[in-house]
């Protein structure tokens, strides 16, 4: 069964082929996306795609089938590549500059390239033994003839968490030390070793916030390729109001009020709020349509 429109299908079973990414890149319908510096190309809602013979150097994945069944091949170039330049009309972009740009087809293509260039730059020789690896499976794995070992592109766990007061009237937002307090977002932490999801929610609030929280659940989750994560987001209620940011991570938390989340979506407010692009802009704008529809009632 295909996939939706607004999934990519990555079409796994040409992966084993022998020699699918020279047949696919001799193929005049092939389409590829290029990926220099965590950035690729794009214009207007779309992501650029180009001719193969267009692409100098690079390192080749198969990203799968475009929406209209066309190959989709992945091109990661050196940052200091010229050989792709951008039209007028376009731009390279970040995935944090994308914002909601794109659409759901075009965003899970952009994560996943930005994803995979990154793991072909970053993991070339064997965590076990150090020998140089071997590229196979289309992109998706790396061998070490050495230690016959199999290395995959990680995805790593994290979670983040919408945290709103008891009364449902306020949202809990914290600033992440790197920000410099210009920007207030919801908490987040990676999943450790031996640990579930709901344990590392319960962990990170108490650490980084002091606070406690019941009526947890899970709301939905967001690929986020810096380094490698699934962003896994909830949303709970605090136990109470009493809250203490770590002085480290975390210089400040405030409880803000339906008012003040609104001002700040709309850019006039107390705090700077999350790009459009992250799941933590989703959660916030979620709870305050929620809080807005409560209100009205």
């Amino acid at each position: 069964m295909s996939p939706g429109s607004d999934i990519l299908d990555r079409a796994a079973e040409l992966r084993t082929e022998p020699g699918v990414i020279d047949r696919l890149r001799a193929a005049a319908d092939t389409r590829v996306v290029v990926v220099r510096d965590r950035r690729l190309r794009v214009a207007g809602r779309s992501v650029v795609r180009v001719g193969a013979a267009e692409v100098g150097e690079a390192e080749w994945a198969l990203l799968g089938r475009d929406a209209d069944g066309a190959a989709l091949l992945l091109a990661s170039v050196a940052p200091e590549s010229g050989s792709i330049d951008a039209a007028p009309e376009e731009r390279w972009l970040g995935l944090r500059e994308v914002g909601g740009l794109l659409d759901p087809h075009e965003g899970e293509i952009f994560v996943t390239a930005v994803a995979v260039a990154a793991w072909l730059a970053d993991v070339r020789h064997c965590g076990r033994c150090g020998s140089r690896l071997e590229l196979r499976s289309a992109g998706w794995s790396r061998h070490c003839a050495t230690c016959d070992t199999e290395h995959f592109p990680r995805t790593d766990p994290a979670v983040i968490v919408a945290v709103e007061s008891p009364d449902g009237e306020r949202l809990l937002l914290g600033a992440n030390a790197a920000w410099r307090g210009t920007m207030y977002s919801c908490f987040a932490g990676f999943v450790e070793a031996g640990e579930s999801m709901e344990a590392t929610v319960h962990r990170e609030l108490a650490e980084e916030a002091g606070v406690r929280v019941r009526d947890l659940h899970y709301v939905s989750s967001q690929p986020w390729p810096y380094p490698r994560s699934l962003m896994v987001g909830f949303r709970a209620v605090a136990a109470d109001e009493d809250v203490l940011a770590d002085g480290e991570e975390i210089i400040d938390v405030r409880w803000l009020t339906r008012d003040e989340i609104g001002q700040a979506l709309a850019g006039t407010g107390p705090v700077g709020l999350p790009s459009r692009s992250s799941i933590a802009r989703r959660l916030i704008e979620d709870w305050y349509r929620d809080a807005q529809g409560s209100a009205a009632k």
